[in-house]
């Protein structure tokens, strides 16, 4: 991975600039959380550490940069000096990816000299923040589908390609059987899924000459887009050219318009009095979580679902309210007291339990019967150990889910749990807030 260290705000270069000037380089701790959850979710799952580890074990100005920042923006000898040097060599607590979290509970707590640990704030709250929304999204469809395979079909519609790759990465981790973004695929060793388009059909002569050509070409991939002109009528040519062509293994047919439901019910009909029981029905067309939903619980008879647009966007909560704030420096807890923006001091850890999640300080001893959620994934720069693969994430994500309260998972009008505060973290924060009253002296 290449140094993006310029992938940063223009504020966090001025405030490194004048913490190194004025000798500051002390040990902050800053937080990472997400304050309050959408209300159409009833839990988060953590995605984007790996690549934010990533981008901190390569995390350095070039030349490139230095001369930018020089002659562009002003910046002094004596600071482009001082960042010449910089890397990150600090530590970093996580909730690994996958697992399930919930509001202010820390995602990623990292310590390190203030002006480096300022300077990253902006790309770990994108990685972390934006994969975190998609994967949310993204396990509320798995719910929905019940089993049922799920496609990532985002590519062409997330605002942006790196989002694309990401989408198709973090869908991996909460139980998409597929993508059909390739280079997502190779990137990430994931299986890759696709048809045709409607395009496709309309540049042969017939319906039949397109999918016979398909089935020829593609005889691993015989899946066929029945809806172009009329779907019944589609799928009753798609038997025509099974049996003319004698196809065996996976075959299929997919429906991308009109009453899903109705549909398939009718196509599964057709398919069966056909005696062609095992040839499956996929669905897509603009789909989320309430309609794979409503299709599952009302029976149709559908066996996987493409999904793209609301998912790779989030599109009924396409952020989250994250932040990144300052709980410890040079030894002292750091808290802020703005209105409806107050944080809590200290290094935190969340400790789950069978009766629900508490938010603590890292220090304290682990409740009995609890389990510590975040653990230390980098100290001083480097990776506690080798990368965690999609496939713990897989698991750690399929262990959490199970223990999601009913109302937590439901589709609509999710209610998440809300952590408990330990009495040492509540003793903490009494303190540290009389203390930064006095320090501004208010009375």
């Amino acid at each position: 991975m290449a140094p993006e260290a310029l992938l940063t705000d223009l504020y966090e270069l001025n405030m490194a600039a004048s913490f190194i000037r004025r000798g500051m380089h002390h040990e902050a701790t800053f937080s990472l959380f997400v304050r309050d959850l959408p209300r159409q979710r009833g839990f988060l799952v953590a995605a984007g550490l790996e690549p934010s580890l990533e981008f901190l074990e390569t995390f350095r100005f070039e030349e490139d940069d230095l001369r930018y920042l020089g002659d562009e923006l002003g910046f002094g000898d004596d600071v482009l000096d001082a960042f010449r040097e910089l890397r990150f060599e600090g530590d970093v607590w996580a909730v690994p990816e996958g697992r399930v979290v919930y509001a202010n509970e820390p995602l990623l707590e990292l310590t390190a000299p203030i002006a480096v640990a300022q300077l990253v704030e902006p790309y770990l709250l994108n990685q972390m923040t934006f994969q975190t929304t998609i994967a949310s999204k993204a396990a509320r469809c798995t719910i929905a589908a019940d089993g049922r395979d799920l496609v990532d079909f985002s590519l062409r519609r997330t605002q942006g390609l790196d989002a694309a790759i990401n989408v198709a990465r973090v869908t991996s981790i909460v139980g998409f059987a597929a993508t059909s973004n390739v280079e997502a695929a190779r990137r990430f060793d994931l299986p890759v899924a696709g048809t045709m388009a409607h395009s496709y059909i309309e540049a042969f002569p017939s319906e039949a000459d397109a999918f016979r050509a398909f089935a020829q070409d593609l005889p691993r991939r015989t899946t066929f887009l029945i809806d172009t002109y009329d779907t019944l009528n589609g799928v009753e040519t798609a038997i025509a050219v099974i049996r003319e062509l004698e196809l065996q293994g996976n075959l299929g047919v997919r429906i991308d318009s009109g009453d899903l439901d109705e549909l398939s019910r009718e196509v599964r009909r057709v398919l069966d009095e056909a005696g062609m029981q095992a040839v499956r029905i996929f669905a897509s067309g603009g789909l989320d979580e309430h309609d794979i939903e409503r299709l599952v619980r009302g029976g149709a008879p559908i066996d996987a679902f493409g999904v793209g647009t609301r998912m790779g966007v989030s599109a009924d909560a396409p952020y989250l309210d994250s932040a990144y704030k300052l709980v410890e420096y040079d030894g002292r807890p750091m808290l802020k007291l703005s209105a409806m923006k107050a944080t809590s001091p200290g290094r935190k850890q969340v400790f789950r339990g069978p009766d629900g999640d508490t938010i603590g300080l890292r220090n304290e001893p682990i409740p009995d019967g609890h389990e510590p959620l975040l653990v230390p994934v980098m100290r001083e720069g480097r990776r506690t150990g080798p990368h965690r693969t999609l496939e713990t994430a897989r698991y750690l994500f399929t262990g959490d889910l199970q223990h999601v309260p009913e109302a937590g998972r439901r589709i609509g009008d999710p209610q998440a749990p809300v952590a408990r505060v330990s009495d040492a973290l509540r003793s903490l924060t009494e303190e540290t807030r009389a203390e930064a009253l006095r320090r501004a002296g208010v009375h």
